[in-house]
């Protein structure tokens, strides 16, 4: 795809992360307070996708962009960061059910500790039909701040260990901590990553080198199941407040400096340790 092409791609992706039930946070995915604003209960989980089902069609897989006119009404996709065992327990399934197929991203330092999924999981939904992406390996709470040096080795390692899992090349990607730079996305290029997910909340696409970037609406666990659907289904108002909320969230962020990376080093201390 051309950059000029890439420029006139629209494309809303949803990004999710675990679901639980019970309220149990550490069952699935990281443990420390700030991942529990991303973890859904299963029966909400349930609510979102009728919900989205009911208005959209079914969302596509990146594989499938190259197919797609851009004249066309907006397609969506499905994505789940961090590679916690309930994509394979809970999340799956329920999207197999209505005939979808999701993205999963992989931190791969954490690929069989408590709360993830291990290979053969992970192996398993590729073959079911999932595409099955990088999350980096150890996921840096701020992964543009990170040296060159460690931001090349989070993208190669990751990818190499993904595709020698699954047999095949590995080519997607998304960005841990939702800290995004020309940098990290040059570096993604370099290890392989033809598209790479970011925080963003935009619908609009851009290329880096020779990968494509694709902004990704963030849903939280008090997002309700009109307003999944709605953000899905392309509408406006639910995407600008999004959109408007990122950007003070960017200038906080930037004001706060270093204080802001060190309260979520704290909060972050309670994540499990990495598998062996």
């Amino acid at each position: 795809m051309k950059s000029a092409e890439a420029h006139k791609l629209e494309v809303v992706s949803m990004m999710y992360h675990d679901t639980i039930e019970g309220g149990l946070n550490e069952s699935s995915g990281f443990h420390w307070p700030d991942a529990a604003l991303y973890k859904l209960d299963v029966d909400h989980f349930d609510q979102h996708l009728q919900a989205i089902a009911q208005i959209c069609r079914h969302p596509i897989l990146i594989s499938e962009i190259p197919s797609i006119s851009t004249t066309s009404s907006k397609p969506w996709m499905i994505t789940f960061d961090d590679g916690g065992v309930s994509a394979y327990t809970h999340i799956a399934g329920r999207l197999e059910e209505l005939g979808w197929r999701g993205h999963f991203f992989i931190a791969t330092d954490y690929i069989g500790a408590a709360g993830f999924m291990n290979r053969a999981q992970i192996r398993e939904l590729r073959q079911r039909g999932h595409a099955i992406g990088s999350h980096s390996c150890s996921h840096p709470l701020r992964m543009a701040s990170c040296s060159l040096r460690q931001i090349e080795s989070e993208w190669s390692v990751s990818v190499n260990l993904l595709s020698d899992l699954l047999g095949e090349r590995v080519d997607l990607a998304s960005i841990p901590g939702g800290q995004y730079s020309r940098q990290v996305a040059e570096a993604a290029a370099m290890a392989g990553v033809k598209a790479l997910f970011t925080s963003e909340p935009t619908i609009k696409c851009d290329k880096v080198a020779d990968c494509l970037t694709l902004g990704r609406y963030a849903i939280q666990r008090w997002t309700s199941a009109q307003t999944a659907a709605a953000i899905a289904s392309g509408k406006i108002v639910p995407r600008a407040r999004q959109a408007l909320l990122w950007q003070a969230k960017k200038i906080t962020k930037a004001f706060g400096g270093e204080y802001y990376l060190k309260f979520r080093e704290a909060l972050a201390k309670r994540r499990p340790a990495p598998a062996k």
